[in-house]
């Protein structure tokens, strides 16, 4: 777990995210709680619960990408699932406890990945000599004299190895390749696992294959140290690292949470979203869920509801589901100032985007300063009239503006193309002033 303070969080997230300063300080608190609880003593430390959040805003203003960026920083298993996905027990439809499974499964692969890189210097030295062996075939000869003459040879090719002079040259790699047939096997709601366990089974009764490929050294060396790292990795070791690690650290975002909340006086599906609310409440609460690699209590998962609740409300969730959301922070509508920042000023700020793509076709691309003005201006114009996407109509319009540009640059003779704000203007007028028009292309 890393430590940064609540303010190196926010900082953080400030490179790649504008605006929405009350919930990037919720984020921030809610993440220095996880590791202030690491340093808490042991009998306290399980009755510290962590402060669920509930992010409120209209599509498109950051609810995600805060999320996201936070599981980056936190080096945590981190899963985004959408609650309109999941239907009660009884009802077709993912378990909601699938969630938790995919979360423990996120967390093995990140796991197994770290403890292959501690394994590499001496994977790296298993795969050399593996190559060595593919470099010099057949069985080395036994009498005192050659076998001193053929580890001089190996130990010359090992120094040529090294230092790269042999990377274009070509050996022939064996790889094992499944001969399980192709099969679905389609289990009960809430059993995903026993069919991920039969197709184990099936897989382990059918003889492995292998497949010889010629390919260069400096590729099959690649290969050789990923397929000698795993060998040494301790697989039930990983499990337990992993399990520990989603039980103490995993965050689940819980996207469109607003989807299942039922209103008041209705019926029909409202019934079902309800219960969705109810198999979704032990979870959050903290409960124990059985999964393949053992039993994952969900006591410490820190979990992040967002939504839009432009229909519904908050207070349209069970009660009992809204105490388990102590935190909630409302997200703000974006304005032409704030599109102006997002296109230029994050990290990965669509200008620069679109800059660094153009110039993989030796095209240089410049925008005026009026011409984002123009372009942020436009963005919010579009989303008072139709839909309020936020930030993502930047996108719809960047793409619109760059269209025809995009489509002939290979083919360009003038280099430096500069877009001002006239020519925003006359590409885009006609749609920005047709309402009709702009809410089907913008």
């Amino acid at each position: 777990m890393t430590n940064f303070t609540p303010r190196e969080i926010v900082s953080e997230l400030d490179r790649y995210i504008i605006g929405q300063n009350d919930a990037k300080r919720a984020v921030a608190v809610a993440l220095r709680n996880r590791w202030r609880r690491q340093q808490v003593a042991d009998d306290l430390r399980d009755e510290i619960v962590p402060k669920n959040i509930i992010m409120i805003g209209p599509t498109g203003v950051g609810k995600t990408e805060i999320a996201r960026r936070l599981a980056k920083l936190a080096q945590a298993p981190f899963i985004k699932v959408e609650a309109s996905k999941f239907t009660e027990v009884g009802y077709v439809g993912r378990d909601v406890e699938s969630m938790v499974r995919d979360l423990l499964d996120l967390a093995i692969i990140m796991v197994k990945e770290e403890e292959a890189q501690k394994m590499r210097i001496k994977a790296e030295g298993n795969a050399e000599d593996r190559l060595l062996d593919l470099l010099l075939p057949g069985e080395p000869d036994r009498s005192p004299d050659k076998l001193e003459q053929q580890q001089g040879t190996r130990e010359k090719l090992r120094k040529l190895l090294r230092l790269g002079e042999l990377d274009e040259r070509f050996v022939e790699l064996e790889s094992e390749v499944s001969s399980m047939p192709t099969m679905n096997i389609l289990t009960p709601q809430g059993n995903e696992d026993l069919g991920m366990n039969m197709k184990e089974m099936f897989g382990n009764l059918f003889p492995k294959k292998t497949k010889r490929k010629r390919i260069k050294v400096s590729e099959a060396r690649e290969i050789l140290i990923e397929t000698e790292a795993e060998k040494l990795v301790d697989m039930e070791n990983v499990t337990n690292l992993a399990r520990e690690r989603t039980e103490q650290s995993g965050i689940i975002f819980i996207d469109e949470i607003d989807k299942i909340a039922s209103r008041e006086g209705l019926s029909g599906p409202e019934v079902s979203r309800e219960g969705v609310q109810r198999d979704i409440l032990p979870i959050v609460e903290g409960s124990t869920i059985t999964t393949k690699h053992g039993p994952v209590k969900t006591d410490h998962i820190l979990f992040v509801a967002a939504g839009a609740f432009h229909v519904s409300k908050p207070s349209d969730l069970i009660p009992e589901l809204q105490g388990r959301f102590p935190i909630r922070v409302e997200l703000d509508s974006l304005n032409a100032e704030e599109f102006y920042r997002i296109l230029t000023e994050p990290k990965n700020a669509l200008i620069r985007q679109y800059k660094a793509l153009l110039a993989t076709e030796s095209v240089e691309l410049e925008f005026e300063d009026d011409a984002i003005r123009e372009i942020a201006r436009m963005a919010e114009a579009v989303n008072q009239r139709t839909e309020n996407i936020g930030a993502r109509r930047l996108h719809t319009i960047m793409e619109k503006l760059l269209e025809e540009l995009s489509f002939g640059a290979s083919e360009l003779t003038e280099r430096k193309i500069n877009i001002d704000a006239d020519e925003v203007r006359r590409r885009l007028a006609d749609i920005s002033q047709d309402e009709d028009l702009s809410r089907y292309i913008l």
